[in-house]
């Protein structure tokens, strides 16, 4: 049987005073308050390195709200932001990254807490039943991979020497990727059903906007196939020379 719940219910029921027992009788043991938050900590490493995020939460979320202004406190914060990841609660990341940020503003782990803070709106990958019914991720909403991107391009501004900076970048690659191919989903979606102003200005926010982007092209196309449609054969020839060059690069 998993002795660790009993445990943590133990710890959870714990005098915070110092100078209470710990134990009843003649061999009382005096707790004192950083020596209880250091086993605290403990326990919920422990439970980190065997799997288990559940009771790691339930340990590092006693210890911040026991001890708030312990040494293990704050390093239990940013664990926190680790097992909420761990657990699938990305939610929670953010909050716990905001807070840690709020309260430790100089703390030489900022970049990390931003760093995670942009790991949980990353995009995940498709799941089982997403692939088996090719669900076309480009038409998901866009919201948590800009709040990523910016995230991220928060975290290279402030921190650009940071150990995680380098992956930030490369994960802003990617999400300026998804986001322009976004928009050329929506362009042709504007296409399809004859609203041909509309796909045009989409497509050409992808041109100015997602430069350098594979998308790029497709929002030509699109572009001189509105302008066609449209009878505008001037605009279609220019757009087609543009598209022809970006072909050719």
């Amino acid at each position: 049987m998993n002795r660790l719940p009993a445990l943590l219910l133990l710890l959870l029921a714990l005098p915070t005073a110092p100078g209470c027992a710990l134990f009843g009788g003649d061999d009382e043991e005096d707790i004192d308050p950083a020596d209880n938050a250091e086993r605290i900590y403990a326990l919920g490493q422990k439970a980190v390195e065997g799997g288990n995020y559940v009771a790691a939460i339930g340990a590092f979320e006693n210890l911040t709200a026991v001890y708030p202004f312990s040494e293990e406190a704050r390093q239990a914060q940013l664990e926190l932001m680790y097992v909420y990841l761990q657990n699938d609660q990305p939610d929670s990341v953010v909050a716990a990254a905001d807070r840690f940020m709020l309260e430790n503003p100089t703390h030489p782990r900022v970049d990390y807490a931003l760093y995670m803070k942009g790991l949980a709106r990353f995009p995940r990958d498709p799941g089982p039943l997403e692939r088996l019914f090719r669900v076309d991720m480009n038409k998901r909403p866009t919201g948590s991979m800009q709040d990523a991107f910016n995230t991220f391009q928060q975290l290279l501004q402030q921190h650009p020497d940071s150990v995680y900076a380098e992956d930030a970048r490369q994960r802003m690659i990617y999400l300026r990727n998804r986001l322009a191919a976004h928009e050329v989903t929506v362009a042709q979606f504007y296409l399809d059903r004859s609203a041909h102003v509309a796909a045009i200005n989409r497509a050409r926010h992808v041109v100015e906007t997602f430069q350098e982007t594979p998308a790029v092209i497709p929002a030509l196309e699109i572009m001189a196939t509105a302008y066609d449609n449209l009878g505008l054969d001037e605009l279609a020839a220019d757009t087609r020379r543009i598209l022809e060059a970006n072909r050719s690069r």
